[in-house]
């Protein structure tokens, strides 16, 4: 696999102290869909763009629209604007996906509430290929809640109720937001959110990807975003 590869390499080069998530390779993505239910609902947009550590690559983003199988009612089509007459005449998901993943390999992959996306990207993998997206994945939502809990200074963290939607966190870091709800506007200003989040990491002890992926982790999120009390009040 590409990613251990890349992995083994930069590990190597670096002796025991392994792979720096500042000096990592990450892909920030995001997803537009038909409805929440994996069982039924499909990808109707997929954006991602790259980043180098904390840098942004604005260049060679990823951006898709997808015709889905599944109806595209007014109920989601007033979350992302994307209409019938818009994904009519684009590509399924089977055209797609090998594209998307050739985009990802090697890289870890961000996204807030990543589990929702990954949800729907790795039954299309499975269908498609046998197998799911192989990439180690990262939460923002899973380092919000973990950067909370150690009363990191700043005024995003001290919020009497918790912030969890993306476009309340951007706000709470200053994060403009111009294309709320596209795939690739939403990936953007994920990844500006997530490069906030890094140099705060790096001061709390998350210096190396081993770390970053352990607090990023999407199956720790609810343990994440728990008061230090252990009930969750959101």
């Amino acid at each position: 696999m590409a990613w251990f590869r890349w992995w083994r390499r930069i590990r190597d080069r670096k002796g025991p102290g392994g792979v720096l998530a500042g000096e990592a390779r990450y892909v920030v993505l995001d997803t537009e869909l038909t409805g929440l239910d994996a069982r039924k609902d499909d990808i109707v947009s997929i954006g991602a763009v790259r980043m180098r550590g904390g840098r942004i690559e604005i260049g060679g983003t990823f951006h898709e629209l997808v015709n889905p199988k599944a109806v595209l009612d007014g109920r989601s089509v007033v979350i992302h604007g994307i209409t019938p007459s818009q994904v009519e005449m684009r590509p399924p998901i089977d055209d797609i996906l090998a594209s998307f993943q050739r985009y990802v390999a090697g890289a870890v992959l961000v996204g807030h509430c990543l589990s929702v996306d990954l949800a729907f990207l790795n039954r299309e993998a499975r269908r498609l290929t046998g197998a799911p997206f192989r990439n180690p994945v990262v939460d923002t939502l899973s380092l919000y809640g973990w950067l909370r809990h150690r009363e990191t200074e700043h005024p995003a963290f001290s919020a009497m109720a918790p912030i969890l939607s993306l476009f309340d966190l951007a706000g709470a870091f200053g994060i403009p937001v111009v294309e709320g709800h596209t795939a690739l506007g939403d990936a953007y200003v994920t990844a500006q959110l997530f490069q906030r989040f890094l140099p705060l990491l790096a001061e709390a002890g998350v210096t190396d990807l081993a770390s970053l992926l352990r607090v990023g982790d999407p199956a720790r999120q609810a343990e994440n975003l728990l008061p230090p009390g252990g009930q969750a009040h959101f």
